[in-house]
């Protein structure tokens, strides 16, 4: 029977590194952020609703979406991150849903890596969920590095999204990625041999 599991944890905490680990010990993965970048595909419904409620303004010349400037609007603005949430996250956890489906049936785990998936209320619906984390200095450190954000952006990103630690008090496994890479794929090893042994 699958195991479902969820990978999640803060903006910058190492999830996708983890995820490429999971990846490479042969399970099977999926990452809610393509799910997402695919659901506003031009020609979407998603897309069509996003353009009425924030307005053409939110689009490149080519007709797709203007991430970064959509970015600016809703992490500054609750109400708009909120509208924004209704508009995607339906599409993203049919797409997860889908993807789970369509494994083979004899496949013993896989895992989605879903960023808001404590803020969107999803964690239920898998049967473990692992916590990347690291301190609220490094993360914040690797966002500014990462995506070129000023301290006042950086800290408007983390702040939509639950305290890490509240993540860790919440999650069945928990990978720390402070240390090295070495010490970061050593945890997911051994996250995945726990995982193979509820199966």
């Amino acid at each position: 029977m699958l195991l479902r599991a969820a990978l999640t944890g803060g903006i910058a905490t190492g999830k996708s590194f983890a995820l490429a680990r999971f990846a490479a010990l042969g399970v099977p993965v999926v990452d809610a952020d393509r799910l997402a970048r695919a659901a506003v595909a031009p020609g979407s419904g998603a897309l069509e609703a996003i353009t009425r409620r924030f307005g053409a303004g939110i689009l490149r010349d080519d007709g797709t979406l203007d991430r970064a400037q959509l970015g600016r609007i809703v992490f500054s603005d609750r109400p708009s991150r909120s509208a924004l949430e209704a508009i995607v996250h339906p599409a993203v956890y049919r797409g997860i849903s889908d993807w789970f489906l369509s494994l083979p049936p004899e496949t013993p785990l896989a895992i989605a890596d879903i960023p808001l998936l404590f803020e969107t209320g999803h964690a239920p619906d898998f049967d473990a969920v692992i916590v990347c984390a690291c301190s609220a200095d490094e993360q914040l450190r690797r966002l500014k590095a990462r995506d070129g954000l000023g301290e006042r952006e950086a800290r408007a990103r983390l702040s939509a999204q639950w305290p890490i630690e509240e993540k860790v008090a919440r999650a069945d496994y928990v990978i720390r990625t402070d240390g090295s890479m070495a010490d970061t794929e050593r945890q997911v090893d051994l996250v995945f041999g726990k995982l193979g042994s509820r199966r």
